[in-house]
Parts: C-alpha cells; sequence; structure tokens
C-alpha cells in the first residue's frame, strides 16, 4: 500500500510545527537541522547582536554554515524533516557558486520563518577568519549555549552590509556592540579588515558619532 508523504516521520517528528511557538523555537529547530547533519555553524545577525549589544525584533535568522560536499545530501534532508524544503542540488549550486556572497533560504512552511544561510567557501578570507573566531555563548534557557560571530567581526559584515543596502538597523546594531563593549573589543582588528574592504572612512566617522553620542549621555 502506497504511503503518504509523511507516514514515514515519527510522531514526534509530525508535531515538530506545533512545538514552534516564537521565533527561539524556529532557531533550535534550525540549529538542531544542522546538528543532526554534522555540520560546524555560527549564528550572526540579530540574534548576535543580542549577546554583544541591546536585542531587536526579527523575523530571520543569519547563520553560517561550513557544509562538507558529502553532508549536503544530509542537511537537505534534516531540514526536509523539520518542514523546511530545500533541495541539495540547491544548496551545492549555492555553496559552489564563487562570485557573490549570496546565502540560500530555509523557510519554515508552518511559520513563515526563514534563515539566511552563507556557506564557508574556500578563498573567503573574512568568513574562514570570522569563522576561526566564533564564540559558544549561552542565550539563556531558551537557547542554551550555541556559536556566535565574535562582536568584532560582526561589527565588520554589518558596516559592510550597511555600506550595500543602507539599512539603518545595522547602525543601531554596531552602535549598540561598541556603546555596550567599549574598550572591549579588539579595534586593530576590526580597522585592518574594514581597511581591506574599504570601509575604513565609514567606520571611523560612525565611530566619531558614537563617541560624542557617548560623551552627550554622560
Amino acid at each position: 500500500m502506497l504511503q503518504k508523504p509523511n507516514d514515514w516521520q515519527s510522531k514526534e517528528e509530525k508535531t515538530m510545527k506545533d512545538e514552534i511557538l516564537n521565533f527561539e523555537g524556529f532557531v533550535r529547530l534550525v540549529l538542531e537541522a544542522v546538528k543532526a547533519a554534522g555540520i560546524e555553524y555560527m549564528l550572526g545577525g540579530a540574534v548576535a547582536a543580542w549577546a554583544w549589544g541591546e536585542p531587536r525584533s526579527t523575523l530571520d535568522i543569519d547563520l553560517v554554515v561550513n557544509i562538507p560536499l558529502e553532508s549536503v545530501q544530509s542537511f537537505s534532508e534534516e531540514l526536509q524533516r523539520r518542514d523546511m524544503l530545500v533541495p541539495a542540488d540547491i544548496i551545492l549550486d549555492n555553496i559552489l557558486e564563487d562570485r557573490v556572497d549570496h546565502p540560500f533560504n530555509a523557510i519554515h512552511s508552518h511559520s513563515g520563518y526563514k534563515a539566511d544561510l552563507y556557506p564557508v567557501r574556500e578563498g573567503d578570507e573574512l568568513r574562514l577568519s570570522a569563522f576561526n573566531r566564533r564564540q559558544l555563548i549561552n542565550l539563556g534557557e531558551s537557547l542554551g549555549e550555541v556559536f556566535l560571530h565574535s562582536p568584532e567581526d560582526l561589527i565588520i559584515y554589518k558596516l559592510w552590509y550597511y555600506s550595500i543596502s543602507q539599512q539603518t538597523k545595522h547602525i543601531r546594531d554596531i552602535t549598540s556592540i561598541v556603546m555596550t563593549l567599549e574598550d572591549e573589543l579588539d579595534y586593530s582588528y576590526i580597522e585592518m579588515w574594514v581597511g581591506r574592504k574599504g570601509l575604513i572612512n565609514l567606520w571611523r566617522e560612525l565611530l566619531d558619532k558614537i563617541h560624542s553620542r557617548k560623551d552627550k549621555n554622560r
């Protein structure tokens, strides 16, 4: 007798969609798929900013994933088990595309939450450096210990993305990180990479504005 598409799933797997009541539940679900496929990762974007600056609302997550080619199929299957349909060929094509830094998307079919997944690609020195500097941070009871962008690398990427998109959320996140961590940041590392990305003037202008704001608040 032919089985319905979901007949092979366990009762626990069938009820996964019912357990996703909030954004943190979606983050956990994506990380479960990543870990089940044996893939190394680090969270970026607004979720990482929660740890280093001030929390802000978001409906998607940025996730850097180091996917071995032999794990592409299993990762696709683990995402599908959790109601995120991302064909293996889409993942593979994205990993092999080295001309642009575009993510592939995993959208949860029941909640509509989205994960933007950025593969670690050979030759991408900034992403490799950021991945090697990732930090294991406890984000509380709902998420536990997860790997995050370091605050310095998060600043660099957000400055870069702001230069492309002009989205002010990146400036808000950078400002909150600098004002929260202050002298704990490795400014020489930031300056090295923003210089290599042609963003040194933008960075110094923003830093001057942040320092002026701090002086006014004293």
